[in-house]
């Protein structure tokens, strides 16, 4: 394990590098992390960049008898009108080095780097944080990759409760989120979630368990009359809810292990001030589930059973809740979906006979009755629990109209290759988008919730908490197995509007 540790500010040190004429040796080191105090240690250095005095080179190198270099940034040049060794310019460089590397860790990121565009290093709030929090995450990274596994155990635990439990690392995630913007930020949590993916494989060959804290990956904004949640995690990080008793073989266990859920909540809310109250009128605007590959559709048809194999959202629950609720009068919802259409029809025959003498008059009487359901693929259902307001979505088994979500296909319908679930994502009556997520509009799906609000809560900020749970399932869709699971994500954030 790790000896508790604080890191070091990264962005200050380099900030604050002696002029090279004052250096003793032809680097500067700072030791970043170590496992104890007995074993090597992770150093971050800066170096003159093929022994001249006007290019130097920043390295992270494991600390051993000869350190062993395991990064290294670009080269840059000095600049000898800067007060400072490293300028605002080099540092800006920096930055966009980190972020580069971190996205070159993914799979299908090797092409995305022209997008990458940042504004001048002046206007950019709270860039020390952003500045220490991209380093961390890229050493996160070259941990899992790079690292000698004695170093490995104890850095990374400290790394990830860094990253994950940090006020300042969640605030400097939002702030680099919003830099990248959404095309971005997709490429940065595919390449961190893979590498946590592959974490997690080697902890479970250990025996070892290990969680990944969903706070890492989901944040929001509240901001224009919309609250907007974004948040992403690995599939093997979520919770096995059911699974089916065979086990499941290699090759599924691939495609299955390496994707991520993508999720997008959105929420337009209003405020309106009537006579005697204020209506917060909440209305969902767009919801919006992808499960993505993590590897190469390559490498996935290689070694796993294909990429069309991999779980779909078969539930989604919302939950709206003003935490200070003392000024709240009352809570009104809109109507869920309508019930199924159901038909019932009876037939009956009846049938009748004389047969010779000295035999009983035969009568044979059949019924037959016959019904048909006509049911959407996906419910939607609001309901109240106090001032909480509950917003579900459901997907139903077409051909019995059970929850998929608690419920497992029978033997017989997996064998059916015309069951709905079969070839889901390219039918004409799928469930789920081609790429295999749902998107749920607010103009079929919910029309809006409000709160009455006390008139002396006018100027003031209140705060809501949007709790969730979201549920995938794996039903086979092409491959020949009985396997079938069910895993769940649950996450929390807090949102603001203005009462004005």
């Amino acid at each position: 394990m790790a000896a508790p540790c604080a890191f070091p500010d990264i962005y200050f040190w380099v900030q604050n590098l002696p002029p090279i004429t004052e250096w003793k040796k032809n680097s500067m080191s700072l030791c970043i992390c170590s496992s104890s105090s007995s074993q090597p240690s992770l150093n971050l250095s800066i170096a003159k960049y093929n022994q001249s005095r006007n290019d130097l080179s920043f390295a992270i190198n494991a600390d051993f008898n000869l350190p062993v270099c395991l990064w290294t940034s670009k080269p840059f040049k000095l600049n000898s009108k800067s007060i400072n060794l490293i300028d605002e310019e080099t540092m800006s460089n920096l930055l966009v080095n980190f972020v580069e590397d971190v996205l070159q860790y993914g799979s299908n990121n090797k092409n995305n780097n022209s997008l990458l565009k940042f504004p001048k290093l002046g206007s950019i709030p709270n860039f020390k944080d952003i500045f220490n929090f991209s380093f961390f995450t890229l050493l996160f990274l070259i941990c899992i990759y790079e690292a000698p596994q004695d170093l490995r155990s104890g850095c990374l635990i400290t790394l990830k409760n860094h990253l994950a439990s940090n006020c300042q690392s969640r605030q400097a995630i939002k702030l680099l989120m919003k830099l990248l913007g959404s095309n971005l930020e997709e490429q940065w949590m595919r390449s961190l979630n893979l590498a946590i993916t592959n974490w997690i494989i080697e902890q479970q060959t250990t025996h070892r368990s290990l969680k990944t804290p969903s706070p890492l990956f989901s944040y929001a904004l509240s901001t224009f009359g919309l609250w907007k949640i974004h948040l992403y995690c690995p599939v093997i990080a979520m919770d096995v809810e059911n699974s089916s008793n065979p086990s499941v073989d290699e090759r599924l266990q691939f495609s299955l292990t390496y994707n991520q859920l993508e999720g997008v909540i959105q929420f337009n809310y209003k405020v309106v001030i009537q006579e005697r109250w204020v209506d917060v009128i909440v209305n969902t605007d767009n919801i919006r589930c992808d499960i993505i590959r993590l590897v190469s559709e390559a490498l996935m048809n290689e070694r796993g059973a294909g990429a069309a194999e991999k779980h779909f959202p078969s539930r989604i629950s919302l939950q709206l809740t003003p935490t200070l609720q003392t000024n709240v009068l009352s809570l009104s919802v809109s109507k869920s979906s309508e019930n199924p259409t159901r038909e019932i029809g009876l037939e009956k025959t009846i049938e009748a006979g004389f047969d010779p003498p000295n035999s009983y008059f035969g009568l044979k009487v059949s019924a037959g009755e016959t019904m048909t359901i006509s049911l959407k693929p996906w419910k939607f259902e609001e309901s109240v629990n106090g001032y909480s307001a509950n917003l579900n979505w459901f997907l139903h088994d077409s051909m019995n109209g059970r929850e998929v979500f608690s419920s497992k296909p029978s033997k017989i319908s997996l064998i059916n290759p015309k069951a709905w679930f079969k070839d889901r994502y390219s039918s004409a009556y799928r469930p789920f988008t081609r790429q295999g997520g749902v998107v749920f509009a607010g103009d079929e799906y919910g029309e809006r919730v409000c709160w009455k609000v006390d008139k002396s809560a006018i100027g003031r900020t209140m705060e809501w908490e949007i709790r969730g749970w979201i549920w995938l399932t794996y039903w086979p869709n092409k491959y020949k197995t009985f396997y079938s699971e069910t895993r769940r994500l649950e996450f929390r954030e807090i949102v603001h509007l203005n009462i004005a």
